[in-house]
């Protein structure tokens, strides 16, 4: 096992990598990790320290105490005065995920315990969403009078579907684990949500972090294009992946019987 990462300090949350993976943990337990502006900042700092981490080749994220993140901070919405301040929060909140969203890399949401409003937000950023057995999930703004503004009402309906989607930000209901399991909401619970977290991303690093890359920034590009648009994009970054010192490894391991020792090239 190679030992940790040297971590850089931060008030709000910790950051460590072990064996490759970088482990993000959002520290505000008195406020059950709710984001304020200080909070997201510093998210935005430490998204910027994975992407320029060559050694990174996963990143999880996840909270400490008993909930992952349980929404924006309350106290700092409901000091905005006008319409401008307001819009500008929310344009902060999106830019910080969007910057999740957008790392070359295969990202993990391990939601420990409740994930509401920005928290499910946060989750929904990341590419994979791993549960514990007493995971609370969901959008409860419209109960506050306000709707989900760091993403919310654009991803869910991406992920499970319009009428699925307006069901929870309608209700605000919360959703057990298996409730959201059964959504596609998230991909895998467990009893311990950053464990199983972990145990994925070790199956996720067997593979070749080129090709990761490459079938992640496929996907996201072809998302929202029509199919043979997004064919061609697939098409397009098979051709780079074929043209990597990984896949040159990943055959010749397979022809051999073998493990393949991926690069990164």
């Amino acid at each position: 096992m190679t030992p940790p990462s040297e971590a850089p300090e931060f008030e709000h949350l910790s950051y460590q990598v072990e064996d490759r993976v970088a482990i993000v943990t959002l520290r505000r337990p008195q406020a059950l990790n709710a984001l304020n502006q200080d909070a997201l900042i510093e998210l935005a700092d430490v998204v910027e320290v994975i992407a320029q981490d060559p050694e990174v080749r996963v990143a999880i994220f996840t909270g400490e105490g008993r909930a992952f993140v349980a929404g924006a901070d309350i106290g700092e919405i409901a000091a905005l005065q006008d319409v401008f301040a307001a819009r500008e929060f929310a344009i902060l909140g999106q830019s910080v995920f969007n910057e999740i969203a957008a790392l070359p890399l295969p990202t993990i949401a391990a939601i420990n315990g409740y994930a509401l409003g920005g928290g499910l937000e946060l989750a929904l950023a990341c590419d994979l969403r791993v549960a514990s057995t007493k995971a609370r999930l969901g959008l409860p703004e419209v109960g506050l009078g306000i709707i989900p503004g760091f993403g919310g009402t654009q991803r869910l309906p991406r992920l499970v579907g319009r009428g699925r989607a307006l069901d929870l930000i309608f209700t605000g209901r919360h959703l057990s684990a298996e409730e959201a399991l059964s959504l596609g909401l998230v991909n895998r619970v467990g009893e311990d949500a950053l464990e199983t977290a972990k145990e994925l991303a070790a199956v996720i690093l067997r593979n070749g972090p080129v090709a990761l890359a490459l079938a992640k920034e496929a996907v996201g590009r072809g998302e929202n294009l029509d199919l043979q648009e997004a064919l061609e994009i697939e098409a397009d970054l098979f051709g780079l992946a074929c043209a990597t010192q990984d896949m040159r490894e990943g055959t010749r391991a397979f022809l051999e019987k073998r493990t393949p020792q991926f690069r990164g090239e």
